[in-house]
């Protein structure tokens, strides 16, 4: 069973994964495609009713309970379906992964929209990540124009959500 908690993007806990994650991506990001730019989350937009910023409760590598992954999700601009709301800074420690908790992550964290009003679910991401894109599609994210300037992107995602 995966656990959550709910957190704000300056608690001790979820910095410590936002580095994790930012750290990760500066060090796989692809040299031709410059240096990666590291943009902190603002913490407003990662409370509701504007959003919500979760960690994933799990075990560290010694087998004791630790937070092993975060996520958020944020109001932005309506889009052309209304309320549009994007994933932001997803990340599953490397030993946690394989499990379903990136799954089931992604899962809660539309969930969570669909509750704030969401009408549509984006996401930014890198033609790097390719199991990362991988799940966004199993999960029914598909091609979208892209709905922002964000340098380290090169793919943009999206689907319509039915009303909670």
């Amino acid at each position: 069973m995966v656990t959550w908690r709910e957190a704000r993007t300056t608690d001790d806990a979820a910095l410590v994964l936002l580095d994790q994650y930012f750290s990760a991506r500066e060090h796989g990001f692809p040299a031709d495609q410059g240096r990666y730019r590291r943009v902190s989350p603002d913490p407003a937009q990662f409370t509701p009713p504007r959003g919500v910023f979760l960690l994933v409760e799990g075990e560290n590598l010694s087998g004791e309970p630790a937070d092993v992954g975060c996520g958020g999700v944020r109001r932005i601009d309506d889009g052309p379906h209304g309320g549009r709301f994007e994933l932001k800074h997803l990340w599953v420690q490397p030993h946690a992964r394989r499990i379903g908790l990136g799954r089931a992550l992604v899962v809660e964290l539309e969930r969570r929209a669909r509750e704030l009003g969401a009408a549509e679910l984006v996401l930014d991401t890198n033609d790097s990540l390719a199991e990362a894109a991988a799940l966004y599609r199993s999960l029914g994210l598909a091609p979208i124009e892209p709905f922002n300037d964000n340098p380290n992107a090169t793919a943009w995602l999206g689907k319509r959500l039915q009303p909670a």
